[in-house]
């Protein structure tokens, strides 16, 4: 099940990010078209992901099912596991969170250093303002339920986390690895080098082959033979 990137507002990735797993899986994958800011605020694209899950779960058990996203996805992907243990709902077998952000409360290092397409050629103070106040809206940025890092991360399944050298959300999928590691779910962090956001979208690059690969062989590792 595919949570697609885009900033929240658009449809960036729901074929560059399935197309390249169902080649490499050979399993069928779902993308969530989920509704989009600022239209729409947080939790719409939250239950949109969740309900699909549910949908899911009519025709398959849960470790027949994984959920991964890049960027807006990954954040979405985080968000819904803490939803899904919320609701006290069944986890999938694994998760893919690929290139995404722990908190709206608080951005990190990477976020001034870089920006989507590399290296920004300046360094910004961090702002206090909250991240993306068009997807956010007025809920508390700490909410656990839109910021995982302050989220019960215990008994999430297990995730891998890919990003890349100069990925302005480096920091924050780091960070959230970390936690996932200090509640006790079995995590692993891939940082590619010398790449910008979200690079696997370019399908040219051998860099991207070999992230698609990674992520597909994770995904098959987790699922039963």
């Amino acid at each position: 099940m595919n949570i697609h990137g885009g900033g929240f507002n658009t449809d960036s990735g729901s074929y560059a990010e399935t197309i390249p797993i169902a080649y490499y899986t050979h399993i069928k994958v779902v993308a969530v078209l989920y509704r989009l800011s600022p239209e729409y605020q947080f939790p719409a694209a939250v239950n949109d992901s969740v309900a699909v899950y549910k949908e899911l779960l009519k025709t398959y058990k849960p470790d027949h099912i994984i959920i991964y996203g890049t960027s807006a996805g990954a954040i979405l992907t985080a968000e819904v596991a803490v939803r899904l243990k919320q609701l006290s709902l069944p986890m999938p077998a694994a998760l893919g969170v690929f290139s995404g952000i722990d908190s709206f409360a608080r951005m990190g290092d990477s976020w001034s250093m870089y920006t989507l397409r590399g290296l920004a050629g300046h360094l910004d103070p961090p702002s206090p303002t909250v991240h993306d106040s068009y997807y956010a809206g007025k809920t508390d940025p700490k909410d656990p339920a839109l910021s995982p890092i302050y989220a019960d991360l215990h008994g999430l399944p297990p995730t891998l986390f890919v990003s890349s050298e100069r990925d302005a959300l480096l920091s924050g999928t780091a960070n959230l690895e970390r936690a996932y590691l200090r509640a006790g779910v079995h995590a692993n962090l891939v940082v590619f080098d010398a790449l910008p956001h979200a690079f696997w979208y370019n399908s040219d690059l051998p860099e991207a082959i070999e992230a698609n690969h990674l992520m597909a062989n994770f995904f098959l590792a987790h699922l039963p033979k």
